[in-house]
């Protein structure tokens, strides 16, 4: 809570900017229109982007998702109907900036990364990164892990992102979790994909994404069986671990977010992967992610916009209940 009374006691935490009096249009697009990190002492959620894409394996441009993500993201008011939650007054929530790092060394940025999420669990204790590409879940676990030693993985995304190497490198958008796998970052028995679909290089893809420690749930499983069925196997896989929540927008099909790098066909609608996230209320969240937002794909912010509500659903999701 800030800033903290003359007694020492909590205070009243620093909201966004009263729409009734700067219009949403007007100012700096700080995520929500929050605060900067730098204008509290300390926050209990810290937004911050990481404009990194130089590990896809597709179309660039994710780099450029933190902003357009920011921007969408000004329309966002204080009430949360579908959770009954005001997520800026349970909490102290602040945007941190953007990460600076290296775009010509996924080695480097990765490094970069890391240190860069420790530095920030400084100033705040819990951090939702807008992404930049899926590479940066890697050096987000490993910071996570840091903390809290190994975490479910509830990881939203079309893509099982646990493949080995893409032309030799062993660290890109593709391969994430299945490096956090081989380092112990994450829960063998509590991880979980949702939402994946269409065509993958072969049946081992499965069977090493078994083995690496994760159970599925497919798009078509959603299709078939419905939304509460897939949260009733998210909530029974993820039990009372810490939870790491990483969302890639692609999750979502391209009619609803076609501002991504590799979009595929038959994906969750966004009305569907908000009521999953908002099922998540009454779990360890430890952080959380929102990647591959390539603006340039866009159109009409529909990506941004669906990305700022999923990252607002987690905030939301993070907040304390009475």
């Amino acid at each position: 809570m800030q800033p903290a009374s003359d007694d020492g006691t909590p205070g009243t935490p620093v909201g966004p900017v009263d729409a009734s009096r700067v219009p949403r249009f007007a100012g700096i697009a700080t995520f929500a229109r929050l605060p900067r990190l730098d204008e509290v002492e300390h926050a209990d959620i810290a937004i911050v982007g990481v404009p990194f894409d130089s590990g896809v394996s597709y179309r660039p441009g994710a780099r450029f998702g933190p902003a357009h993500v920011r921007e969408a993201s000004r329309l966002l008011r204080p009430f949360n109907p579908a959770q009954r939650v005001s997520p800026f007054e349970t909490q102290q929530v602040a945007d941190a900036g953007d990460l600076a790092v290296n775009p010509f060394s996924i080695d480097e940025a990765v490094a970069e990364i890391e240190q860069g999420a420790l530095a920030l669990a400084d100033r705040a204790d819990r951090l939702v990164v807008i992404g930049g590409d899926h590479t940066i879940a890697l050096p987000l676990l490993r910071a996570v892990h840091a903390k809290h030693g190994p975490v479910a993985v509830l990881h939203f995304d079309a893509h099982l992102d646990t493949w080995d190497t893409y032309f030799g490198a062993p660290i890109t958008h593709g391969t994430p979790f299945r490096r956090a796998s081989e380092e112990g970052l994450i829960d063998l028995t509590a991880s979980m994909h949702v939402g994946t679909r269409g065509p993958l290089y072969g049946v081992d893809d499965l069977a090493d994404d078994e083995r690496l420690g994760f159970a599925i749930v497919t798009s078509e499983d959603v299709e078939e069986h419905g939304v509460p069925a897939a949260i009733e196997r998210i909530r029974a896989r993820i039990g009372d671990a810490p939870l790491y929540i990483s969302i890639d927008i692609d999750v979502l099909d391209p009619a609803h977010a076609p501002g991504t790098g590799t979009p595929e066909a038959g994906g969750l609608t966004s009305r569907e992967l908000l009521r999953m996230v908002r099922a998540l209320a009454d779990r360890r969240i430890v952080g959380a992610d929102v990647v591959e937002v390539a603006p340039a794909y866009d159109h009409a912010q529909l990506t941004a916009v669906a990305a700022s509500h999923v990252a607002y659903e987690l905030i939301s999701a993070m907040a304390p209940r009475p």
